[in-house]
């Protein structure tokens, strides 16, 4: 992947699997793995038996990374997935929805 078209902060919608549909706010993105880790999705339960550092035990959940071709940037205008393409405002490269045109940042 050329440019971090994907960032975190950024609200996305996830476009396929057990979650499509769902939206998030990405709280990490592995570019060398080519995933993102989205709040409240993709998330996986571990069983924990009971130790001395949480001697209750019990389930932990927490999102695990998924393909970052499988979430879109939701558009700031409608809510609805977009592409993002790049484009030089002011001197600035600055990431622009492909939907309607309106600058996702800065």
């Amino acid at each position: 992947m050329a440019a971090a078209k994907i960032k975190k902060g950024d609200k996305v919608v996830v476009l396929s699997g057990k979650d499509k549909g769902r939206t998030g706010t990405v709280s990490q993105v592995l570019p060398k793995e080519g995933k993102v880790v989205v709040e409240g999705v993709n998330v996986a339960a571990r069983h924990r038996k009971p130790s001395q550092a949480n001697p209750q035990g019990g389930i932990d959940r927490a999102p695990a990374p998924m393909a970052i071709a499988k979430v879109a940037v939701v558009d700031p205008k409608d809510g609805k997935p977009t592409r993002v393409r790049f484009e030089t405002k002011d001197g600035k490269k600055v990431r622009v929805a492909v939907k309607s045109g309106e600058t996702i940042d800065g």
